[in-house]
């Protein structure tokens, strides 16, 4: 009932919004835009006000959710995937020190600044290519992210990316913004100097060819015990920015048989890099 619900709502959306000024359904987008992303930068510019106040620490690392799962070809779980890691991060089950001895609940080593309201935004009828320039602006995700952050540092940026698929389609299914298309974007744009993907175990042939156009090192999984000696003892010649695709059991998929986490902390420890940003798509 729920679904026939929304159904109906969309609807009703669709029609009403032919009889509308464009120009009065763009102001009240504009609106919507700014109300939710000024939320954001100022929880953001508060937390970093903080950290300065308690002194000890130049940044912090901030964690910022982006539950956007529209654009992935199968499982939503990004959509979904924000408040569960919360969860997990703060389960009663666990403590909040690393294994580094780092405290997560001291504010100079972790800052939470929210989630950016993708589908309240979406729902405004704004489509994805104005959704990836707010995202871009104020979250950087993925692509979008690379293409600021190289933008800002004044040049690309080498890539470390730990998934089990390459995700370098031109245009997957023929969406250009599918999440299986992010790196063909980057690469397009010269804002990746190297780019370097570990723990692939489902590569096509347009994945192998595009590999190839980009120059991409590719580390795939039916190696990794011989490739293991170099991907511990990985170096960047600039700034690095890691992505990592995490599933319920291992990286990316919900099968055995690929990185395991701890596979990947140990690539992680030993990574000789300043690393300029991360982030970690979760699905499943």
């Amino acid at each position: 009932m729920r679904n026939i619900a929304r159904k109906g709502i969309h609807y009703w959306q669709k029609p009403s919004a032919a009889n509308v000024p464009a120009e009065l359904i763009e102001n009240g987008q504009n609106r919507v835009i700014d109300a939710s992303l000024t939320l954001i930068r100022e929880r953001a510019k508060l937390k970093g006000e903080l950290v300065r106040a308690l002194g000890g620490a130049v940044a912090s690392s901030s964690l910022l959710g982006v539950p956007l799962g529209h654009n992935s070809s199968f499982l939503q779980g990004p959509a979904f995937a924000p408040p569960r890691i919360r969860e997990a991060i703060w389960c009663g089950s666990t403590n909040a020190t690393t294994e580094e001895g780092k405290e997560l609940n001291d504010p100079r080593v972790l800052t939470d600044v929210g989630d950016v309201p993708v589908q309240e935004i979406r729902d405004c009828g704004v489509d994805d290519d104005r959704l990836m320039n707010i995202i871009s602006e104020s979250v950087k995700l993925v692509m979008e992210k690379v293409r600021a952050v190289s933008e800002k540092i004044g040049g690309p940026l080498d890539i470390l990316h730990l998934d089990a698929h390459p995700d370098i389609y031109h245009a997957f299914e023929g969406n250009k913004y599918s999440h299986a298309s992010s790196f063909a974007r980057i690469m397009e744009g010269g804002y990746a100097r190297r780019l370097l993907q570990v723990g692939l175990r489902s590569i096509n042939s347009e994945g192998r060819e595009q590999g190839k156009r980009f120059s991409v090192e590719q580390y795939e999984m039916r190696t990794f015990s011989r490739d293991r000696h170099i991907l511990e003892n990985l170096q960047t010649r600039g700034r690095c920015e890691g992505c990592m695709h995490f599933s319920r059991c291992g990286l990316s998929h919900i099968e055995p048989g690929g990185l395991s986490f701890r596979d990947v902390l140990n690539i992680l420890y030993n990574l000789q890099a300043d690393v300029a940003l991360s982030s970690t798509q979760w699905t499943g």
